[in-house]
């Protein structure tokens, strides 16, 4: 498994991460969610061992990572960023990456490169750039490493690669059990692939969970009733948002569909319904009944 404890990661005065505590177990596909500068990038360069933490630590199978050659092998990168594979060839690349992963498949390369139709001679910066993107994801599942590191994984690419590049990771995890994680700010795609989410802001994660029980556990309720209540009367139930439009209650709450029922029992409702919500509009919520700006999760 993956496990980071109370890692702070600086940047001379900039604090990227602040005593994060995260728990990946293997074989599991996992997002990490949040904007531009929430601290992402720093905790998959920590995992790939680029960086070094200034406290704390990270460890991948209970061993730490930075200056460890043999978690190395096991753990395979693929950076927002192409520029640096722009003099190699995919035949290039493909032997490049060879000489550090013992575990590398010629056979899954090709099967994958052909699946993308990407010529095997012809250098990676002539290519687009979703064809960059598409080189270096074949070649991070073709390495045989039991962790793959994506950061924004699906940037430049069209709709239709988009689908082809999340065909092949989910092969890749059903198959040998791939431990995939994906650091994106588009929660549509963490939501397509992810089985779990942790939400970064400002350099700490703000919360860490199962994506299907998030969206069991947390509910719109629009509610009318006899008597004239007030969102004071509410605030009992632990409610994350509250609006109202003239005899309508609009109630963002947690809790299971009984839960929440058994809690208006008491206020006898003319009308109570639950309305499922997005992905999106849950964590925008949470952020705000958390206190933090929920505009600065795009």
């Amino acid at each position: 498994m993956i496990k980071l404890s109370n890692t702070t990661k600086k940047f001379g005065d900039f604090t990227a991460l602040d005593n994060v505590d995260l728990l990946i177990p293997k074989g599991t596909a996992f997002g990490l969610l949040g904007s531009n500068g929430a601290g992402k990038s720093t905790i998959l360069r920590l995992l790939s061992g680029i960086y070094k933490q200034e406290s704390g630590s990270v460890t991948i199978d209970g061993q730490e990572v930075f200056d460890n050659t043999d978690i190395k092998k096991r753990v395979f990168f693929i950076n927002d960023e192409t520029v640096q594979f722009g003099s190699f060839t995919l035949k290039s690349l493909k032997k490049y990456y060879k000489g550090f992963y013992p575990n590398f498949s010629e056979e899954l390369f090709e099967e994958l490169r052909n699946t993308v139709k990407l010529p095997e001679d012809k250098r990676i910066d002539r290519f687009s750039k979703g064809m960059k993107r598409q080189a270096v994801v074949i070649t991070g599942l073709a390495s045989g490493a039991d962790y793959l590191l994506l950061d924004e994984a699906f940037d430049g690419l069209d709709p239709t690669m988009r689908i082809i590049v999340k065909r092949m990771l989910v092969d890749a995890m059903l198959d040998r059990k791939l431990t995939t994680v994906i650091s994106s700010h588009n929660l549509k795609e963490i939501n397509e692939v992810c089985d779990s989410v942790a939400l970064i802001h400002q350099g700490k994660v703000i919360f860490n969970r199962d994506l299907d029980s998030i969206k069991g556990n947390i509910h719109k309720v629009q509610a009318a009733f006899n008597k004239d209540y007030s969102k004071e009367d509410f605030e009992p139930y632990g409610i994350l948002h509250y609006s109202r439009s003239q005899s309508i209650h609009y109630i963002i709450m947690k809790g299971s569909e009984q839960e929440i029922r058994e809690k208006f029992k008491d206020k006898e409702p003319i009308v109570l319904d639950l309305i499922p919500l997005t992905l999106e509009e849950i964590f925008i919520y949470e952020m705000e009944g958390m206190g933090y700006d929920a505009g600065q999760l795009n």
